[in-house]
């Protein structure tokens, strides 16, 4: 059985996890955010951008997409229930909710999982969420322009991104299916493509920084 296999099993065995390999409630006409992610570790960082966006999107939810694995990235994320745990422990809030949908789903690009989200929940306004330092990278991305296609997208601004992100060449590409980011709330119920840049509390936080330090701690503990 694959690593990833495994954790699932382990994850469908714990009566406390089992409820995140299904998807949250949503009724048509709500607006709900999707933050993607490994979330190893989760930090404030996704908490923060989080309640922006609730806030500023005029959002019904948000739910963390709590990935089995990354495809762009080179190692194998920690144990899956282990993330479950610390994503739920890190959201603590009644309109942010924690899924590992994706390992249900077994889909492995961000593309497929948006198409079978989009055609499960007919009616709902759904609207993927991503920081500037992803839009830099998002036309390598599988797919991207059908995930553009497929709902809004919402960037949330990152340190070192500001100024780059938007000159991306997925950025550029979409040009002028962007909103103004004082029309932010109007973003859920616009026809794709159309996306917003949205400026707020940054955290010099991210997960890499936070592995980095753990590894650093355990190789001299």
């Amino acid at each position: 059985m694959s690593r990833d296999g495994a954790d699932v099993r382990a994850v469908m065995q714990d009566p406390a996890l089992r409820s995140a390999l299904k998807l949250p409630h949503a009724a048509p006409g709500q607006r709900i955010g999707l933050l993607g992610g490994t979330f190893d570790p989760p930090h404030k960082g996704h908490l923060t951008v989080s309640l922006m966006a609730l806030r500023r999107l005029e959002l019904d939810a948000i739910w963390w997409l709590v990935t089995p694995g990354n495809p762009l990235k080179d190692h194998a994320p920690d144990d899956l229930g282990r993330r479950i745990v610390a994503a739920r422990a890190m959201a603590d809030h009644p309109q942010i909710h924690v899924t590992a949908i994706e390992a249900t789903l077994k889909t492995r690009f961000t593309a497929d999982t948006l198409a079978i989200l989009s055609e499960r929940l007919p009616g709902v306004n759904l609207v993927w969420l991503m920081g500037g330092d992803n839009l830099r990278q998002f036309h390598r991305w599988r797919h991207w322009r059908r995930i553009a296609d497929l709902m809004p997208i919402a960037v949330y601004d990152r340190p070192g991104s500001t100024f780059i992100a938007p000159a991306a060449p997925a950025a550029q590409a979409l040009r002028f299916d962007r909103l103004m980011e004082r029309d932010a709330a109007r973003l859920p119920t616009a026809a794709p493509p159309a996306w917003v840049y949205l400026h707020g509390p940054r955290v010099a936080l991210s997960s890499t920084q936070l592995r980095a330090r753990r590894n650093k701690s355990a190789a001299t503990s």
